[in-house]
């Protein structure tokens, strides 16, 4: 029996990938791409603020396509509905029936995904749904999900933080009411390692910016190590 396709909304953070790699373990739909939304004139992940060259490298290694949304910088939530109603379209065409995201527990955050897919054709699966969010991000770190914050809501989360490795350490660390997953948009994350991953990416910790009330942790492509695959 042929599978329904699926691509995988993608932040270049862990939750994007562990969904994807639950929803390949599951193995009840096919994944063929990943969904991108990145700010134009930055040329980089919206709100993550990652490099668009990473995420094409986080693309090879897990061996899909981008399908980018290429969003201007103030984005007003229409221009925004309207790039992705354009997205889904296109999904359609090539047989795309899912969307698959990362989202943890935010009941509002999921409405408006299912309410802003409604009669396209393309239903939203969320696969890490309704898991505890302090086992969840053990599990992904057992798993081997590796990754850096790229971006911190200071009003939440000490703006030291920046550009920390996602670790053990790091969850013992977080202050008392801060999410370990980060779904309340305390901190977002690129991930330079993960299950399905072909080999890691080496990254190295940039330069650490306020912009726009969030502190944001530029991550750079570094020179290959002695990390790869063997």
């Amino acid at each position: 029996m042929t599978r329904r396709r699926a691509w995988v909304s993608w932040s270049s953070g862990k939750d994007s990938a562990f969904a994807l790699e639950q929803t390949r373990r599951a193995g009840t739909v096919e994944v063929v791409g990943l969904l991108v939304t990145l700010n134009r004139d930055a040329d980089r992940v919206a709100m993550h603020a990652v490099r668009r060259e990473l995420v094409q490298a986080q693309a090879d290694r897990v061996g899909l396509p981008i399908h980018p949304v290429e969003l201007p910088y103030p984005c007003p939530n229409e221009v925004y509905e309207t790039q992705m109603d354009a997205a889904m379209a296109a999904a359609r065409e090539v047989g795309v029936e899912h969307v698959v995201f990362g989202d943890l527990f935010l009941a509002d955050v999921r409405a408006y995904r299912e309410q802003a897919l409604a009669g396209s054709g393309v239903g939203p699966l969320f696969p890490l749904w309704g898991r505890p969010t302090d086992r969840l991000a053990r599990e992904m770190l057992d798993a081997g999900v590796r990754a850096v914050i790229t971006c911190v809501d200071p009003a939440q989360l000490p703006a030291e933080f920046a550009g920390r490795s996602f670790d053990a350490e790091l969850l013992a660390d977080l202050p008392e009411g801060v999410d370990a997953c980060g779904e309340r948009g305390e901190f977002h994350t690129f991930v330079w390692d993960a299950p399905g991953f072909r080999s890691p990416i080496e990254v190295e910790v940039g330069e650490v910016v306020e912009r726009d009330g969030f502190v944001f942790c530029d991550v750079l492509p570094a020179e290959p190590t002695l990390h790869a695959r063997r």
